[in-house]
């Protein structure tokens, strides 16, 4: 039996490879950092040091992504230099997303409840990147569609608003999987928001009786949904603690 070298070639991934390796790298260097710094925490080990500085996994990150984008930008390497800055570049974004928390509060919050934004953003890499590789169209519009253009604009219109109302009510992993599978966008877009969420400050403000039903829907003690979430997330990143913002000090004592 005899197969077209045309199909088989390079996997069927379409020009996709990549984007495997870049998600490979990404999983592998999530999965690695994560076991670190949590056999480090049970340990006690020191974190990284350069001097009197503490360097964060953030930065060789940062630098990780900034040198591939400039090489891929400058050079346009041909298909085996592309796939090893995707490499790169992986390791790189899943070494700045594990500590994503720290840069959106300005200080460490690793180990603080706070520290779970970046386990989720993580997630939402990983799966932006998986969505991509398998050739999910956003927004459910493919190249070969045959509907009136008026309707494809009004399908991707409605799609948008409903992938902005998620997100703006604080379910950011909703938000986008709404931009690839829209029905996804009906369930966020009708449900409550989040209290600490941009919708709850902005619609929730005057009406008390539904800011205080989204405090119970979201608070772990009344809701087994969200203590289901925060048990995944504490046994994918390891034991997170209470609201109380994280100081360097205490991180690298409790590491």
């Amino acid at each position: 039996m005899r197969f077209d070298p045309v199909e088989i070639h390079r996997f069927g991934l379409a020009g996709r490879e990549p984007l495997l390796l870049l998600l490979a790298a990404s999983f592998v260097t999530l999965a690695a950092t994560r076991a670190w710094t949590r056999i480090a925490r049970v340990r006690g080990w020191r974190s990284g040091r350069l001097g009197d500085v503490h360097v964060h996994h953030l930065v060789v990150g940062i630098v990780l992504v900034l040198v591939t984008g400039m090489l891929d930008i400058s050079l346009r390497p041909g298909e085996f230099g592309r796939e090893l800055l995707a490499v790169v570049f992986g390791a790189g974004a899943a070494l700045v997303l594990d500590e994503f928390a720290l840069s959106l509060h300005l200080h460490d919050v690793y180990w603080s409840a706070a520290g779970r934004r970046s386990l989720e953003v993580s997630l939402m890499w990983m799966m932006l990147g998986f969505l991509l590789l398998v050739g999910i169209s956003p927004f459910g519009i493919h190249d070969h569609s045959e509907i009136p253009r008026a309707v494809g604009f009004a399908i991707v219109a409605v799609n948008i608003v409903l992938s902005v109302v998620t997100c703006l009510k604080g379910r950011l992993v909703l938000g986008l999987l709404t931009i690839f599978l829209p029905p996804v966008g009906l369930v966020g877009a009708l449900r409550l928001a989040r209290p600490a969420s941009v919708w709850a400050a902005i619609f929730y403000r005057a009406d008390s009786t539904k800011l205080e039903r989204a405090r119970q829907r979201f608070d772990p003690e009344h809701s087994r949904a969200e203590r289901l979430r925060h048990a995944l997330a504490d046994l994918v990143g390891g034991r997170h603690d209470a609201d109380v913002p994280a100081t360097g000090r205490t991180r690298e004592a409790r590491r």
